[in-house]
């Protein structure tokens, strides 16, 4: 057997900061081989399902990056309905989005159309004179000079001072919002809590219209999450001379095998989206049916923060190509030098954390990077109960899908990371 290193942080630090059913889902059995290497995940999906808390849930675990991806599911698309979930499902992953666009800037940075402490403003002029609150989050018109240009780095990293509508209050949110820069959507319908903005029209708009906005903090002092991976596809765009969603389709979806991931769900594979759940007071409300949903229309522009839909299979592939160090199926897709760095720590030196929710960890190309004895996991998690992350020390790989909003409702990151960690651990013991 393999050597496996992992200590407890390095799985759950990294990740765990992401953080009832008239009927009886019909229940997915996994493969035995399956059940035996991963009991403690077995038991988590297990629970979930069987519970009615939700009606499916799939989990996709490898080892190494050429094993094919055994998977644990239980349970239907849509509470009540017949379609099981399995390996083709498609999810939102929202900010699982994230290191998807980080690893497409590595690939530029590692060709020399970027840098990484390269100012954006050399591609996107609008950004050469920010002003940044005098107040984070307070007035929008009390604004001094930004002493530091926004760089590559900072989109990365969420160190670039910007904001994001579910994270700010204030002046500054409902600026965001009225001015459509909420870069995500979540149902045709209405939903409290949610905003629903007049979208912009394309990622060029959107930057423009995000360049008249005052940061919330110095560029590369802070970390807080924001759209900078959002206005890093218009960078990418920019840099690469391609729209953003053919960049990432010609350059990382199509040579890794992913034919399942798109901005807009093909309306010929509708029958395979899961429904995507609220969860008020112990119930399930749907906000976004499969059949019907928002993500079977043409979004206003790709978003690179939060914007894909992806099948467990796909992201596996995903996440096997970054434990092979960039390559799959014996195909190189990235080199191993962009892979090694963005996976690495890009924080800029002295990064404020105090804030943050990756309190003792490190942060790459728009994922969590465990530091230290903790050092060889990445990854990040999604709005709807998504994760999906790599251990290089574990030589593991590993997803949970799932649909419901708002995340923090069901600890679902945690003790996905958590029963990873276990099943690792067991197995190094029993090696």
């Amino acid at each position: 057997m393999r050597q496996m290193a992992v200590s407890r942080r390095g799985l759950i630090g990294s990740l765990g900061a992401l953080a009832g059913c008239a009927l009886m889902p019909r229940l997915a059995w996994a493969s035995a081989a399956a059940e035996a290497r991963f009991p403690a995940v077995a038991r988590m999906v297990d629970g979930y399902v069987s519970s009615g808390k939700l009606p499916g849930m799939i989990a996709a675990l490898g080892w190494g990056s050429s094993e094919a991806a055994m998977d644990i599911s239980r349970g239907a698309l849509a509470k009540g309905g017949a379609a099981a979930v399995d390996m083709d499902s498609l999810f939102r992953i929202y900010s699982m989005t994230k290191p998807i666009t980080g690893m497409a800037a590595m690939m530029l940075v590692d060709e020399g159309r970027l840098r990484l402490d390269q100012p954006i403003a050399d591609l996107l002029p609008a950004f050469a004179k920010m002003q940044v609150q005098a107040v984070p989050d307070g007035s929008i018109s009390d604004l001094r000079p930004a002493k530091t240009q926004i760089t590559v780095r900072h989109l990365l990293t969420h160190t670039a001072g910007l904001g994001y509508s579910i994270i700010q209050k204030g002046p500054i949110r409902d600026a965001y919002v009225k001015a459509g820069l909420v870069p995500g959507q979540a149902s045709r319908m209405p939903l409290p809590g949610m905003d629903a903005p007049k979208p912009l029209a394309s990622l060029a708009e959107f930057a423009d219209v995000l360049a008249t906005m005052p940061l919330v903090y110095e560029p590369g002092t802070v970390w807080s999450y924001s759209v900078g991976l959002d206005l890093l596809g218009r960078v990418i765009e920019v840099a690469s001379g391609k729209p953003f969603d053919a960049f990432l389709a010609e350059r990382l979806f199509e040579p890794c095998g992913m034919t399942s991931t798109w901005f807009r769900v093909p309306a010929a594979e509708a029958g395979r989206l899961t429904t995507n759940y609220g969860v008020l007071g112990g119930l399930l409300l749907p906000i976004d049916p499969g059949r019907s949903s928002t993500y079977l229309d043409a979004p206003p522009y790709p978003f690179g923060g939060a914007g894909l839909v992806s099948s467990p299979r796909d992201y596996d592939r995903f996440l096997a190509m970054l434990l092979g160090f960039g390559r799959i199926d014996g195909r190189e897709v990235m080199s191993e030098a962009a892979v090694r760095l963005g996976t690495s720590n890009l924080l800029p030196a002295g990064t404020d954390l105090s804030r943050s929710f990756i309190k003792g960890n490190g942060f790459g190309a728009g994922g969590s990077v465990g530091l230290g004895e903790d050092a060889g996991t990445f990854g990040w998690a999604g709005a709807a109960g998504t994760v999906g992350f790599v251990s290089y020390r574990a030589a593991v790989r590993a997803g949970v899908y799932t649909q419901y909003m708002p995340s923090d409702a069901y600890p679902v990151h945690q003790e996905f990371a958590k029963a990873v960690l276990a099943d690792v651990t067991g197995r190094k013991a029993a090696a």
